[in-house]
């Protein structure tokens, strides 16, 4: 940094954490001396609710990170909507996030929930593994587990690891970041004895708006719409589509941001009067409950009938031998687009041709014919964002 400071028109004060600092290091400060002497009165900024208080950057799982502009008052909403509306997030709870504190679900979940009711958040600086989860549950004994699908996929993955080595006290898990599979969320409770409450939330809306809740759970859906949000699922002009249909999601709620920061063409796309569009095609039943298909740039057009990629990655992962999957659209020979399935299998377990047919068939008797994937290419992992979102563009490149 030192070569381009000086040429930085709006840079008034440089700190250092760690050791040097001070006027001989040309103006550096030092952050722990300069915390040593500071007052202990905190003088407040004059802000009101709708001054922009924070920029957090999208994952990018499609492409460039976007910054969303966020409100002073957008994360006290999720923390009374979300955390203490669905979650019941007390004082006496202790919760551990998996996901880290820069992707929005993590910064709710160890951050504004627990700050704003007094409860205890347990922080992991390493990555984490199954092994390094497992060890801060048993240690820690956290009563609300928040994780992402591949890691409800990893931990099962081990026979060896049930509730016993992990939390006693373990009250609700919660998962978010992509769709998380019927079947995984079944195994899940059958060896653990805890409900996963799946959800979908976005950088955009800061937390979860559409959410399975304590005492209204069906697995393979993400829920109703969490008390204080709205949404609805549209066609191509704009209007609402009947139960079943395929459509895209928007939603409408009082955490939503006001812009991507320096990148109008995007904003004015997403932020659409009171709704915000989400870039996921959902279906909706006739009881109310949000069904994932994909994300618009994924979904698959294949006969003339679209095709849900996380269905068929969900009918993949319910192969004993597979630990997760993505699915992306590839040209046949006759230039028409099928889908393809990248596959990580679980440990021990060796590729092979008639493993390759053995999945074809596997997803032939639990999906329509046409739905199946064309080709499987086994694969040591699959690309993901720092937030564990699988990045199918990287694939379909």
């Amino acid at each position: 940094f030192q070569p381009i400071r000086h040429s930085q028109p709006h840079l008034r004060t440089l700190l250092v954490s760690g050791s040097g600092g001070g006027v001989a290091l040309g103006g550096y400060h030092n952050f722990s001396s300069l915390s040593a002497t500071a007052s202990d009165r905190l003088e407040t900024a004059p802000t009101t609710a709708d001054d922009i208080g924070f920029w957090l950057y999208s994952s990018g799982s499609t492409g460039a990170p976007k910054g969303a502009a966020h409100l002073q008052s957008d994360l006290v909403q999720t923390a009374v909507l979300y955390g203490e509306g669905v979650l019941g997030i007390q004082e006496n709870d202790v919760v551990y996030s998996a996901a880290k504190l820069f992707f929005a679900y993590g910064l709710g979940n160890a951050m504004t929930f627990p700050l704003h009711v007094g409860a205890t958040a347990v922080l992991l600086a390493e990555r984490p593994t199954p092994e390094s989860v497992m060890r801060t549950l048993k240690k820690h004994r956290p009563h609300i587990f928040y994780g992402v699908p591949t890691l409800y996929a990893m931990i099962l993955a081990d026979p060896s690891l049930d509730r016993s080595k992990g939390s006693d006290r373990l009250r609700i898990c919660v998962s978010a970041g992509e769709a998380l599979p019927e079947d995984v969320a079944h195994r899940w409770v059958e060896r653990f004895g805890t409900d996963i409450l799946d959800g979908i939330g976005s950088t955009e809306m800061l937390h979860i708006f559409v959410s399975n809740q304590p005492g209204d759970i069906r697995y393979g859906t993400t829920g109703k719409p969490v008390p204080g949000y709205r949404a609805r699922i549209v066609d191509e002009e704009g209007d609402d589509v009947g139960p079943g249909e395929v459509g895209e999601h928007l939603v409408a709620g009082p955490s939503s941001a006001i812009c991507y920061w320096n990148n109008r063409a995007k904003s004015l796309a997403t932020f659409q009067g009171i709704w915000t569009r989400t870039g996921d095609k959902y279906t909706r039943d006739a009881d109310g409950y949000y069904r994932y298909a994909g994300r618009a740039d994924d979904m698959l057009k294949v006969g003339g009938i679209w095709v849900s990629p996380f269905e068929v990655e969900s009918a993949l992962a319910a192969h004993p031998k597979v630990l997760e999957a993505a699915v992306v659209g590839q040209p046949d020979a006759d230039e028409l687009i099928k889908p393809k399935a990248y596959v990580v299998l679980k440990g021990g377990t060796a590729a092979a041709e008639d493993l390759t047919q053995e999945l074809k068939s596997f997803v032939k008797d639990r999906l329509a014919a046409y739905k199946y994937p064309r080709w499987i290419e086994f694969v040591g992992e699959l690309p993901k964002t720092a937030t564990g979102k699988i990045q199918r563009f990287k694939l379909r490149a």
